[in-house]
Order: C-alpha cells, then structure tokens, then sequence
C-alpha cells in the first residue's frame, strides 16, 4: 500500500489533485504487479508468421484484441506534443484538478445505514467518555 495519498510535505499538506494522480499511479502500479500472461496467444504467435518481419501489426485484429488490457490512464497524457499542444497543452496535475472539481460537484455518497450511523455513535461516545471530553449539545 502506498502511503499518504494527496500528502505533500510530509503529510503537512494535503492536496486534492495529488490525490487524483496518486491514485491514478496506485492504479497503474496494480495493474503492473498484476503480471502479464504469457501464453501462446499472447505472445501473438501465429499472427507473427501470419505478418512477418515487415507488416502492419497495428492494423490486425489481434492487436486490437489485446491492446484493450494494457494500461488506461486518465490524466497521464500520451499524446505526441503537436496533439498535446493543440488539445490544449493541459499538465496532468491541471487535467486531476478537473476531474477533482467534477467529483466535487457531482458526487453523491449513499447514506450508511441507521445501525451503522448507530455504531459509530456509540464508539465516539465511548471514547468522549474514556477522554473526559463532554459531547456537544
């Protein structure tokens, strides 16, 4: 497990759009320890002597097929510079501060339960009690 996500300074600081990236790694990072299959379709044997050395692999079904499982990052930007630049030239921490603002915006946890809500009222009160602190009225 990775620590601290959207900390910054020690966890002095927090940040949103750091959270939105560091998620966005931990994702990336599972899906790596995750492994990749090796097998005989994988490795994509047949179409490679289907293809040979100087053919389109791009364009063949196979390709399509597979290239689905790789990573899909949302904020990390592939793109070649000119298509960068022309779709705006936005950084990945700029393109999580985006998404931050339309998760704030849109969101809408469900509720706990009455007897979870419940629960945890007699656990704060408990430790209140333990503390000396009086509850609010």
């Amino acid at each position: 497990m990775i620590y601290g996500p959207g900390m910054l300074e020690s966890g002095i600081t927090f940040d949103y759009g750091q959270l939105v990236l560091d998620c966005e790694f931990v994702r990336m990072i599972r899906h790596t320890i995750q492994g990749i299959p090796v097998n005989d379709d994988t490795l994509a044997i047949d179409p490679i002597k289907e293809i040979g050395s100087s053919g389109d692999f791009l364009m063949h079904p196979h390709t399509f097929k597979y290239m689905r499982q790789q990573s899909k990052p949302e904020l990390i930007d592939r793109k070649m510079r000119g298509s960068w630049e022309k779709a705006g030239a936005t950084t990945a921490y700029e393109r999580a501060m985006t998404k931050v603002r339309h998760i704030l915006e849109n969101h809408r946890p469900e509720s706990l339960p009455e007897e979870v809500l419940a629960s945890i009222r007699v656990i704060v009160e408990e430790t209140e009690k333990q503390m000396g602190i009086s509850p609010k009225m």
